[in-house]
């Protein structure tokens, strides 16, 4: 245990001047305050030549029970002390380089020049301590880790700790259109957003995919520049250039993390027009490996009268891509469909088309969205006869190669955005599906198991010109995977 960060009588870990945690009240039986001592034991005791308590806050007796009293009392109070920092940046640096307290030894004065000394190492082993860091949510966890070198070194290299812990629910990172990648981070348990910055990216242009912790980024202007980071530790790395055409028409990427491995599978589809051919459209998918760090070809077709879209998602080794008509065959209406491709199986004699599904509905956009390995659409719903104004937002679930409606935004969360677009960003993972405005930072999210629709708190970016755009995607955060 390091000493010099954190040392604090137990009287002001459970006195007034911190909070306590519920459980751990004054009243407790594994405290003995001397106002419950009787007239005869209380004069007995001052007669002894035994120090009365401090005025206002109870003694405590060496009990073989206080210790875990004890630390819980500091692990709380060293999580509370740090609770109102919203920079994740000064959560990462300043707080671990501040000297604050030392959980070692606590000592409570109690009988003259004698100490009563508790070490927590010997009262809670690294296992108990990586139990109870699973409980805690990615924030918290994060704090714990600037409370000594021990509390650090279980969280970044316990094993068990990141197999065993609570699923986090997904944060969402939000930053407007311009030249550089910075933005806010929404957690969704503690309701607060986090300055963020993305190292790995020169600019907020980009297509993004991300799974268990990592986050890939695909350069707008520059399709064959590919990276992966991981948005909490600020590792990343980036890719060798995908093959196939250099400036395609239309591409997407899609990423999908095995979290036993840690390995990785990234695919980029691209589509280009023929040249001098309206009809026809090469599309081809190509599927990057981490563990041997090589690009394959696995698709190379040619669609006639569709052409492949901006989005697509990985679930259950399958990749799914919306596909969009280009209306000069006629099929304007249902202007989206849905194309699958086995990754672990690989290519087969069945074109892509011949397999395609068709959307629920006309939709004015779609995105797609892996919620626990199952296929999830959101989609803007269009006007009847007129595919390009919206008038509300759905989710559906595939099943068996159909689409099931799991729920309808209500109108009144609808209007909350204002004047929405027929085009919106929305991405989920776990339970949650975020949904925004990309003219307004007006974040709404929904619980697909309550089934509850919930604003955001209010993002600290503000719109400073009529004209500004904001966009955003969902992560896990995580502090166990590297890029």
């Amino acid at each position: 245990m390091e000493s010099g960060l954190f040392q604090l009588p137990v009287r002001y870990i459970l006195g007034s001047r911190c909070n306590r945690p519920p459980t751990l009240s004054i009243r407790s039986p594994l405290l003995t305050p001397t106002a419950r001592l009787t007239p005869r034991r209380r004069a007995a005791r001052n007669a002894a030549g035994r120090s009365p308590p401090s005025a206002g806050l109870p003694a405590c007796r060496a009990s073989p029970g206080l210790a875990p009293v004890i630390f819980l009392s500091t692990f709380y109070f060293m999580i509370s002390f740090m609770e109102d920092h919203g920079s994740w940046d000064s959560l990462l640096v300043d707080l671990v380089r501040t000297p604050t307290f030392n959980p070692g030894v606590v000592s409570d004065v109690s009988n003259g020049s004698k100490e009563f000394s508790v070490s927590l190492d010997n009262v809670v082993p690294d296992d108990i301590l990586e139990r109870i860091f699973t409980f805690l949510p990615i924030a918290s966890m994060m704090r714990a880790t600037a409370v000594c070198k021990r509390w650090y070194n279980i969280i970044y290299s316990s094993r068990f700790l990141w197999t065993h812990m609570l699923p986090q629910r997904p944060w969402y990172f939000m930053f407007t259109s311009n030249e550089t990648a910075a933005g806010y981070a929404f957690d969704p348990i503690l309701r607060k957003w986090y300055d963020l910055e993305l190292p790995c990216i020169d600019k907020s242009s980009c297509f993004v995919s991300s799974s268990c912790g990592l986050v890939c980024f695909m350069d707008n202007d520059n399709r064959n520049s590919i990276s992966v980071s991981n948005p909490i530790t600020k590792d990343f790395r980036r890719l060798l250039e995908p093959p196939g055409v250099t400036l395609p028409d239309y591409s997407t990427i899609a990423m999908k993390v095995d979290r036993l491995s840690h390995n990785y599978t990234i695919t980029v589809a691209k589509s280009k027009q023929t040249p001098e051919d309206f009809v026809r459209w090469d599309f081809s998918v190509y599927k990057y490996d981490s563990w041997t760090g090589t690009w394959v070809a696995a698709v190379n077709e040619v669609f006639i009268g569709w052409r492949g879209g901006d989005d697509s998602v990985i679930c259950n080794g399958v990749l799914y891509c919306l596909i969009h008509s280009t209306g000069v065959l006629g099929n304007v209406n249902p202007r989206h469909g849905l194309i699958m491709f086995d990754l672990v199986a690989g290519p087969s004699n069945t074109s892509l088309m011949q397999t395609s599904i068709p959307v629920p509905c006309s939709l004015t956009c779609g995105r797609l969205v892996n919620l626990k390995e199952k296929l999830v659409l959101v989609g803007g719903i269009a006007k009847y006869n007129r595919p390009d104004i919206i008038k509300g937002i759905g989710i559906w679930e595939l099943h068996e190669k159909q689409w099931h409606e799991l729920a309808r935004m209500p109108h009144k969360f609808f209007q909350g955005f204002g004047e929405f677009d027929d085009v919106f960003a929305s991405s989920g993972t776990d339970d949650l599906v975020y949904i925004q405005s990309y003219g307004a930072t007006a974040l709404l999210v929904f619980d697909m198991t309550h089934k509850q629709w919930r604003w955001s708190v209010k993002c600290p970016v503000s719109k400073r010109f009529p004209l500004q755009l904001f966009t955003g995607f969902c992560f896990e955060p995580r502090l166990d995977i590297t890029a």
